[in-house]
C-alpha cells in the first residue's frame, strides 16, 4: 500500500513516468508539451519532487547517464500512489492572474501603461490560444488529452473577452 498522499505536482510526474523511465530534464519537456497549456511545473519542482518520490519509494533511480542525467522509473508502489490520487477528490484552484492584480491596482499606472500591459496580454493570449488550438488538434486522437486542452483553449479565450471588455 502505498504511504502517504502526492501533491498534484508528484501525481503528474508520476502519471507521465506511466510512460516509461525518463530523467528529469525528459519529465520537464514532455510535462511542457502534454501538460503546459493548462499546468505549469516549473524545473525547481520535478527536482524537489524526484528525490521525494524515490524516499518513498514511488520510483526506482536508475543509473547516472550521459551528463550525470538520471533516469526514473514508476514502481508498484507509485501507481498506487498515484491512483489513489487519482480517486481523491479533485480540489479546485486559486485562480491568480497577474494582468487582474494589476488592473485592481491600476489607478497606480498612466493610461499609456494601462493600454500597454492589456495590448501585451492580448498578444499573449493570442498567441497562446493559437498554439493550443494547433496542439489540440495533433492530439484530436487521444480525446482525453484533446478535452484536457479544450480547458486551455477556453481559458485563453475567456481572458481575451475580459481584455477586450476592459481595454
Amino acid at each position: 500500500m502505498a504511504k502517504k498522499n502526492v501533491n498534484a505536482t508528484a501525481a503528474a510526474l508520476l502519471g507521465l513516468l506511466h510512460d516509461g523511465p525518463m530523467t528529469g530534464g525528459q519529465l520537464i519537456a514532455e510535462a511542457n508539451r502534454r501538460l503546459g497549456p493548462f499546468w505549469s511545473m516549473t524545473r525547481s519542482q520535478v527536482y524537489r519532487e524526484l528525490p521525494a518520490l524515490a524516499e518513498e519509494g514511488y520510483v526506482k533511480v536508475g543509473k547516472p547517464g550521459p551528463r550525470a542525467s538520471v533516469p526514473y522509473k514508476i514502481t508498484a508502489t507509485g501507481k498506487k500512489a498515484f491512483a489513489r490520487w487519482m480517486g481523491e477528490e479533485t480540489a479546485f484552484e486559486q485562480l491568480r492572474n497577474p494582468v487582474a492584480l494589476r488592473t485592481a491596482f491600476s489607478d497606480h499606472l498612466s493610461p499609456g501603461e494601462v493600454k500597454s500591459m492589456y495590448e501585451s496580454a492580448t498578444e499573449y493570449h493570442k498567441n497562446a490560444l493559437n498554439e493550443v488550438r494547433s496542439e489540440a488538434k495533433e492530439r484530436g486522437e487521444d480525446p482525453h488529452s484533446a478535452a484536457a486542452l479544450e480547458f486551455a483553449v477556453g481559458y485563453h479565450k475567456a481572458a481575451l473577452a475580459w481584455l477586450k471588455s476592459v481595454a
